[in-house]
């Protein structure tokens, strides 16, 4: 068997088999229900925050930020929902409710740190108050991340109608760019797995180490999202099943997939680790074996 083949089945084998011992897919399930729950609470504070910063197309951003890596039919009652929630008038944004909805947006990311930390096989280390200002940071990195592409997507059109007058050259670039939106989604969804694999566990990682998981994730997740919409589509039947409940299952079966690959991708990421580092300690310890060897024969030779 070739070396690449069997260090692949090697890798594969240890990251699924720790997935099973580790309680993966109840942590898959907690990342699936700790996600549904802060999208609501995410978008409420975000809302808010973009409004007071001038982003007031924050709302109409988000949801297409996020609810675009969703096969339609999952994301569209959901997202119609969220709308409407958005709709609702805040009374300002250091209020109560929208600092409650911050704090409970942080909750999602929660999840995703103890999961990260179960994949990597690691104990967190720092104070639980630390890991929540974290968390609040992610969420505040995350709102003020959409604010600012909200307001470029309602800049760059009037920069468009200016430059066609001016920079005809520069019109045709601006063009480009305003019909990239997969591409900005793709890149952002990219940029926030980086983001939470490198920080949000305990411990330092290289970006290195977590790009093979990162890929598999990207990967998967597309596979994933097309498999399910087909299965939808084709078999299943929510609608007679959980009545009104169904977009919110189909939205939790959903996640629940995306949770389960999620952990997967840093279990292959602490699977390669874990072999490059069992192969250096090898080398390592044969290394030494060779020196000892060129000891040993050395009195010999002086001997005769």
């Amino acid at each position: 068997m070739p070396a690449f083949i069997r260090i692949t089945w090697k890798v594969i084998f240890d990251a699924l088999w720790h997935f099973s011992e580790d309680d993966g897919w109840a942590m898959a399930s907690h990342v699936a229900l700790s996600t549904l729950l802060a999208i609501f609470p995410f978008l409420i504070f975000g809302t808010a925050l973009g409004s007071f910063l001038g982003a007031d197309q924050f709302a109409t951003t988000a949801v297409h930020f996020i609810f675009d890596t969703w096969p339609e039919s999952i994301a569209k009652p959901i997202s119609d929902e969220v709308v409407q929630v958005l709709t609702i008038p805040r009374g300002g944004l250091l209020t109560i409710s929208v600092l409650a909805a911050a704090y409970f947006a942080s909750n999602g990311v929660e999840a995703l740190r103890v999961s990260l930390n179960r994949a990597y096989r690691v104990a967190e280390s720092r104070a639980w108050y630390k890991t929540r200002v974290v968390s609040l940071a992610f969420v505040l990195a995350g709102v003020l991340v959409l604010a600012i592409v909200s307001i470029l997507l309602v800049a760059v059109p009037l920069a468009i109608r200016y430059a066609s007058v001016y920079l005809p050259w520069f019109s045709t670039l601006l063009t480009m760019i305003d019909s990239w939106s997969l591409a900005g989604v793709f890149v952002m969804l990219t940029t926030a797995l980086v983001v939470s694999h490198l920080w949000l566990p305990d411990g330092r990682r290289k970006i290195l180490d977590v790009l093979p998981g990162i890929i598999l994730t990207l990967a998967a997740w597309s596979v994933g999202a097309y498999v399910f919409a087909s299965y939808l589509s084709t078999f299943a039947n929510y609608v007679s099943t959980y009545a009104g409940l169904a977009s919110i299952m189909i939205a939790l079966v959903f996640l629940y997939i995306v949770g389960v690959i999620f952990i997967i991708g840093a279990e292959i990421n602490a699977a390669i680790m874990k072999y490059k580092v069992k192969r250096m300690v090898i080398q390592h310890i044969r290394g030494l074996g060779g020196e000892d060897a060129k000891t040993v024969k050395t009195p010999e030779k002086t001997v005769l």
